[in-house]
């Protein structure tokens, strides 16, 4: 899967990453080695909104930047470049943390800055470009950002001992102080500072053995950005003003495939604060329209509200989601693309002495991030200038160059705090990003200068397409006389996240998308008879995305649920079912092991109440390389209604960098699993979303939250991802709890908080 990501990330962008300018490149030269390390190379913008920020100058007298990644100034402070998005995932930290620990900097003396788009020096190794994605920041990171902190380190300390004239290896540095014991010299890195930015930069650097290490693992680091989002100082989009900036709302089609037939605009001209209205042009892959620009978001909003439009909809799509589960219903029952293929299924399907049939359905999802879709762009007849919470800067940058007929290295795109994103900010089509420039274009061809905000209301949002695809899974278990599984049949019909976009070529093999079916295709499960199909319907025009965990969000409902079930028919407990099944993937029981203990699996569970029933339910899956088993508790009442008591959660990324992160990462995963399994739904009547807020799409409240203990199995094994692979075991958890208790089988979701007793 990583190499797929990898390529498609490639061919997502629109040339030759290699081709990418440097500009300002250093009298330094480039040295790559293990983890490609890239020193010597420093980009303008980058260093001017570091140096504007923080009073600082950019000569190296002041200021020390060895790499593209790390810079210090005169008064000591460590500030880290960062390539990835923080989006409320804690990559900041994480990555400040990499260069911290191999520098010995002073934890309270780091502070950290998006880096610019420039693949050439900030690109995902993972993915080959610019981007943050598929939980692989710290992943592709580890080395190379603790190298570019070692390298720091190196010329710290050589510019001391040339400067005490003492043995480079006689100098010790900790928290951010260089200092030779024998003569009682010390000098801070802000000290050190213009004399480093002299030294070689070293071709080979040490790395720390583990139990060096001093912040890496260790609990009790701080978050960077924790101070700035508590104190309102954290910068997102909203909160950029630049002289003279109008914001834009756009008003976009019901439906689509509509297009703007006619704009009444003298309602909305009324409104105070309007300064004009614009038709913009859509792209391939969405829809046009026309914004209003004002000088204040809600004089925008309003002026757009005036409009009056009429819309052509004979080219839209007109199908609702009871038209869709239907057709798809049809597929089902009709063989599909085969994506995985092992032994004689229909053979050990007749021989079976047990059967389990079962039909899912999981609905369009719409990623709901707390920051709506924002963009501010500046726009001038050879330049753009970007400001986004970007996700995946290199896709953005090509698809924004190619739109205005500009090269790339004219288009600077300035990286912002995310409130959110889940997937949502890293469209293969560029697709909001493309709607802000070309509003600010079209506001240019209507004599209008000025910097343009693009501002989607929540409505705007949950409307605006790119969802996690609906899906339906018709399955087919069969089991031995001893409860054994032999045979497991599944066919999955849903959209293609990556057809039709510039990933298709390395992400669509064979007819399949590997997106689809992660999660089956690879069931870690040893059982002899396995066929996993796939039907991907093309008449259907929704915009789809990757949502957080992408194709595990359904296949480890369908695969844990199932397996959970076969267990029960065998009469067996469902823990060790699991356990036996996995006796090839230590890995996965260790996770399952640990998180049975922690829940006091197989002891029972306290009474409920005035006849309610509790239950207790399991699960266990592996996305983006992390493997990760959950216990939920809950109680149902006599009404039916259902409340989550507890979830117990374990966890195996390999090393871990900052473990309250990773528990964080765990915890809002499955706050983020639970709204979807109980309440999360985007529905379709005639074409038309139904949902508009989160009085109709509600997320998890406080209320609804389980106490959750998180439990991190020690590892050595390189870092693996946290961001995503704690959303998808909770929902079959979930389902499985509920089957304990009250004996009823979820198949659709969401599944509600009000149950059917059995």
């Amino acid at each position: 899967m990583k190499n797929l990501m990898m390529k498609a990330a490639q061919q997502a962008a629109a040339i030759d990453t290699a081709t990418l300018p440097v500009r300002n490149v250093s009298r330094r030269r480039f040295l790559q080695g293990a983890g490609s390390l890239v020193l010597g190379v420093t980009l303008a913008p980058a260093w001017e909104a570091v140096a504007a920020e923080s009073g600082g100058a950019s000569g190296t007298d002041k200021v020390f930047a060895p790499n593209a990644f790390v810079r210090v100034d005169a008064d000591g402070t460590v500030t880290v470049l960062a390539k990835h998005l923080e989006m409320g995932q804690g990559a900041y930290t994480g990555l400040a943390t990499l260069v911290a620990e191999e520098m010995d900097a002073d934890w309270q003396r780091v502070r950290v800055v998006g880096a610019p788009a420039d693949s050439a020096l900030y690109k995902n190794l993972a993915f080959g470009i610019q981007g943050t994605g598929g939980s692989t920041a710290i992943a592709n990171s580890f080395e190379q950002m603790r190298k570019a902190g070692a390298a720091a380190r190196a010329m710290l300390v050589a510019a001391a001992a040339q400067q005490w004239e003492v043995a480079p290896d006689s100098i010790v540095v900790s928290q951010g102080v260089v200092s030779h014991a024998a003569s009682g010299r010390k000098a801070g890195f802000g000290e050190l500072a213009g004399a480093a930015s002299r030294q070689a930069v070293p071709a080979e650097v040490v790395l720390k053995k583990p139990e060096q290490f001093t912040l890496i693992g260790k609990a009790g680091v701080h978050r960077v950005d924790n101070r700035a989002k508590t104190d309102g100082t954290a910068v997102f989009t909203q909160d950029i003003k630049l002289p003279g900036m109008l914001i834009a709302v756009p008003a976009h089609p019901p439906r689509w495939g509509a297009t703007l037939a006619h704009v009444d605009d003298s309602k909305a001209m009324q409104v105070p604060g309007v300064k004009a209205v614009v038709r913009f042009e859509g792209t391939a892959h969405h829809f046009g329209g026309v914004a209003v620009l004002a000088t204040n978001t809600w004089a925008a909003r309003a002026g757009r509200d005036a409009l009056q439009l009429q819309w052509d909809d004979s080219k839209s799509f007109r199908k609702g989601t009871a038209e869709l589960l239907a057709e798809y219903r049809e597929a089902a029952a009709t063989p599909g693309t085969v994506a995985a293929s092992t032994g004689d299924v229909e053979a050990a399907l007749s021989g079976a002495a047990r059967r389990i049939e079962a039909e899912f359905e999981f609905p369009y999802l719409a990623h709901a991030a707390m920051e709506p879709l924002n963009c501010l762009v500046k726009l001038d007849d050879d330049r753009c200038e970007i400001w986004n919470g970007e996700q995946f800067q290199t896709v953005d940058q090509n698809a924004v160059a190619q739109a205005l007929g500009m090269k790339p290295e004219q288009v600077q795109i300035n990286q912002l705090y995310a409130g959110g994103s889940f997937g949502r900010r890293a469209s293969s089509q560029a697709d909001y990003v493309l709607e802000a420039v070309a509003i600010a274009r079209a506001a240019r061809k209507a004599g209008v200068q000025a910097p343009v905000k693009m501002v989607w209301t929540r409505e705007d949002d949950m409307r605006g397409g790119y969802y996690r695809p609906l899906n339906l899974h018709r399955a087919r278990i069969g089991l031995d006389e001893q409860g054994n599984v032999q045979a497991w049949y599944v066919r999955i019909v849903g959209q293609s996240i990556m057809r039709g976009t510039g990933l298709e070529q390395a992400m669509v093999k064979n007819g399949i998308d590997a997106t689809s079916v992660e999660g089956q295709a690879d069931l870690p499960y040893a059982i002899p008879n396995l066929r996993v199909e796939l039907h991907t319907p093309a008449d259907v025009a929704v915009p789809v995305l990757w949502y957080r965990s992408v194709g595990h969000t359904h296949t480890a409902f369908s695969s844990e649920t199932l397996i959970d079930e076969a267990a029960r028919l065998a009469g067996k407990d469902p823990v060790e079912y699991r356990l036996n099944l996995l006796q090839k993937w230590p890995r996965h029981q260790a996770v399952l092991r640990l998180a049975a203990e922690k829940a006091q699996w197989g002891s029972p569970l306290p009474p409920a109440a005035d006849g309610a029933r509790r239950g207790r339910g399991v699960a266990v899956h592996e996305s983006f390389n992390t493997r990760v088993a959950e216990v939920v508790e809950v109680t149902i009442g006599k009404d039916g209604a259902l409340k989550v008591d507890r979830v117990v959660c374990a966890v195996d990324c390999g090393v871990v960098v900052n473990p309250d992160v990773v528990k964080a990462q765990m915890e809002g995963g499955i706050g983020f699993g639970l709204a979807t399994a109980l309440h999360g739904a985007i529905t379709l009547k005639d074409g038309v979303v139904q949902q508009g807020n989160f009085n109709d799409y509600p997320v998890l409240r406080m209320n609804e939250m389980p106490a959750v203990e998180v439990h991190i199995v020690p590892s050595s094994e390189a870092p693996t991802g946290v961001g995503e692979p704690g959303v998808p075991p909770i929902a079959p958890a979930l389902a499985n709890a509920i089957y304990d208790a009250v004996g009823t089988r979820i198949r659709t979701l969401p599944m509600g908080t009000s149950l059917k007793m059995a």
